[in-house]
């Protein structure tokens, strides 16, 4: 079933908002800077942060639940972010379902996601179907695997919108130590890895002519897929999860042209780019040759369980505005196994 993106919004290190974060990604701007904590080599992690600034503050009553720093910044992220996607929502419209990507990197407590989902309603005041939503915990990936849930509720009658969003912040001690010590945080002298990040983006979605809305792209087809060799397994990494889940794409609903632009997780690391080297060879009549390839980490750092919302809203933005070409391809992978895509289309794609 083809499902639309009638509004987004996200919160990034380059965007206060949807238009920002386009804009800025668009124009390659950067936004990495030094922070006050230093790594095991004594020197300060560059990292893309959101300025305190341009967050809401915490609900007076959370401030009194000695929550964590990381959950609470991340409650402000998400506040942010989902304002922006449900300024589209009709009053009208009555409780909405959500389901939410959070972290795979924890803190030294993990976050429970069903007490975050009940603490997410009550910051934000969003009309949450709390009963119907769900969160999990698993990177990058996770948003665009909900997805494939949200367009089966749909299907069934069982609501008319669904909120599918992801959140995550990088910054915090514990994560940034664990990640530093993998070595996989990006300095002066490791290339091989990524600037940890924060950020927030949800998407709205329904059936836009019974909505009487004008879209801002479709979602023509989902698919998931598990990577037996990611980077915490023992297996040999193949690249088999990403490659089996687009396979599994165009095999479900064949691009009417081949893709014209893939919007990517990539975050610095080579592994990533050797596993989309892997789907593209299998599935290359796919492909435009002229293909653009955006990654918009290189701008904003990687977001942690937001990554994968916010690449599909920055690529709805871009149909919608008409500055990237479509059918396009959105992908994350997450550190453990999982793997989602799904393709984008304009609304007459």
């Amino acid at each position: 079933m083809a499902v639309d993106i009638l509004a987004a919004g996200c919160i990034t290190p380059i965007g206060l908002s949807l238009p920002e974060s386009a804009a800025s990604a668009r124009a390659r701007l950067a936004r990495l800077r030094e922070i006050a904590w230093l790594d095991r080599n004594f020197q300060p992690y560059i990292t893309g942060r959101i300025s305190d600034e341009g967050l809401p503050p915490l609900a007076d009553t959370l401030r009194e639940a000695c929550l964590q720093a990381r959950e609470a910044r991340m409650l402000r992220l998400a506040h942010a972010a989902m304002a922006e996607a449900l300024a589209a929502l009709p009053a009208d419209a009555g409780p909405i379902p959500l389901l939410l990507g959070l972290p795979e990197h924890h803190s030294t407590i993990p976050l429970d996601p069903p007490a975050f989902l009940a603490r997410l309603a009550e910051q934000s005041g969003a009309p949450l179907d709390l009963a119907r939503s769900v969160a999990v915990a698993r990177g990058r990936a996770a948003g665009l695997m909900a997805l494939r849930q949200a367009a089966a509720r749909l299907a069934s009658g069982e609501t008319q919108y669904v909120l599918v969003g992801g959140v995550d912040s990088l910054l915090d001690l514990y994560v940034l130590g664990t990640l530093d010590r993998d070595g996989r945080i990006r300095n002066e002298t490791n290339n091989d890895a990524f600037s940890p990040a924060e950020g927030a983006a949800f998407l709205l979605l329904g059936d836009a002519a019974r909505h009487r809305q004008a879209p801002l792209a479709t979602i023509s087809a989902t698919a998931l897929g598990q990577e037996a060799g990611h980077l915490h397994a023992d297996a040999p990494y193949l690249g088999e999860g990403l490659a089996d889940a687009i396979s599994s794409l165009f095999k479900e609903n064949p691009p009417a042209s081949p893709v014209a632009c893939t919007y990517s997780s990539f975050n610095g690391e080579r592994y990533w780019a050797r596993e989309f080297a892997v789907s593209r060879l299998r599935n290359a009549r796919h492909f435009a040759d002229a293909m653009q390839m955006e990654h918009p980490a290189e701008c904003c750092g990687d977001m942690g369980a937001a990554h994968g919302p916010v690449l599909a809203a920055l690529a709805a933005h871009a149909l919608a505005g008409g500055y990237r070409p479509g059918p396009c391809l959105v992908y994350a992978s997450s550190d453990h196994g999982d793997r989602a895509a799904l393709l984008l289309n304009t609304p007459a794609g």
